[in-house]
């Protein structure tokens, strides 16, 4: 510890990420990742990019990509901030609406990144825990209110379970806290298209209180999460503070302005890509299903498998480890019998499937 860092961080523990092998040919199922590669339009739009154009800053505001995205949404560029990465949107949300010794509400068990931002900004976190479906609890908002949240964060669908909230019920939740509602979707693409939660009802809910913003990322449903690119939807008067007082200058550097810019206008390959995830999707949780595992419904692109009784979970992550395949463990009270599993490719599940079937029938 040094003598000149502030106690809090010095107090704190910093955030754990997901393991990033060297080995090309590790299986890589544990950080939710797209298993498929991004757009040729973003390939081609990297071919192109001159980079004598790198000697100059880039667009501060990134207003092209703004006014795509805002677009895409229904919404105009004032209701958009683009971010580097989801990260920095949460960052930047928690800087703005939360005082330091203010409080962020999320739920238990959410995203490990919430607390330790909140740490950093010497705020408390206080964390209602989920119900045994891995719903919101009823009296969530009413909590939310007793501790004073400024800020309040829920993943949805919610990471780890995959569960998805209806939209009706974050609207009450919004409707009902006294601070802000950020709802992060960082895997949003990957739900039912027959689903009632679509990109016209966030709009709506954008439209209908002021005190929403939503998160939104390139990571995983357009496959850059190599670039760290994301964006926040809110009220003008919520994005406002975050665009012109709270954001890095220059905070999305000129490729990554160009590279979104080609994602997010290539819908039909990124649709194509969340159809397939979804499929294999339900035929992997059917797999593990055959041989015991246990998953709640899942509308994101990975499951939270319970292994069998005589099965011990962090032992048969590190047994997969061991053969080259990375899934991921949390040992935590609520999930030290369950698996994390990003959805792959059709030959990534098969060889995970076949391996865990001869890991655990030895």
């Amino acid at each position: 510890m040094s003598q000149f860092e502030r106690p809090n961080i010095a107090a704190m523990q910093g955030y754990s990420s997901g393991e990033q092998p060297l080995e090309q040919q590790t299986i890589k199922l544990n950080t939710n990742e797209n298993p498929f590669p991004a757009s040729p339009k973003v390939q081609a739009a990297l071919m192109e990019f001159a980079t004598a154009d790198l000697r100059v800053y880039p667009q501060p505001t990134a207003d092209k990509l703004r006014d795509a995205i805002a677009a895409q949404h229904g919404l105009t560029r004032d209701h958009v901030l683009i971010t580097h990465a989801g990260d920095e949107a949460l960052r930047l949300a928690i800087t703005t609406f939360v005082e330091p010794g203010g409080t962020l509400g999320t739920t238990d068990p959410s995203y490990s990144l919430y607390p330790v931002l909140a740490k950093i900004q010497d705020a408390n976190i206080h964390a209602l825990a989920l119900e045994e479906d891995w719903s919101i609890p009823k009296n969530f908002s009413a909590n939310m209110r007793e501790h004073n949240a400024q800020l309040t964060c829920i993943v949805n669908p919610h990471a780890p379970s995959g569960h998805l909230t209806p939209l009706a019920n974050l609207e009450t939740i919004a409707q009902n806290i006294s601070g802000v509602l950020l709802i992060d979707e960082a895997y949003v693409d990957f739900i039912d298209p027959e689903s009632t939660y679509s990109t016209s009802s966030t709009k709506a809910l954008i439209n209908a209180r002021e005190n929403v913003l939503v998160l939104r990322t390139f990571s995983k449903g357009y496959s850059l999460a190599g670039l760290r690119l994301g964006y926040l939807l809110g009220d003008p008067q919520l994005i406002k503070p975050m665009l012109e007082k709270t954001r890095d200058s220059y905070n999305v550097d000129m490729i990554s302005q160009a590279l979104g810019l080609a994602a997010i206008t290539d819908q039909d390959y990124a649709a194509e890509t969340w159809r397939q995830v979804r499929e294999q999707r339900q035929v992997l949780q059917q797999a593990l299903n055959t041989m015991g595992f246990t998953s709640p419904a899942s509308e994101a692109n990975f499951l939270l498998a319970t292994t069998p009784d005589e099965i011990d979970a962090e032992g048969l992550y590190e047994a997969l480890k061991a053969k080259g395949i990375l899934v991921r463990y949390f040992p935590t009270q609520r999930l030290k019998d369950k698996l994390r599993i990003t959805v792959g490719t059709v030959e990534q599940n098969e060889k995970l499937i076949s391996t865990i079937r001869k890991l655990i029938t030895r």
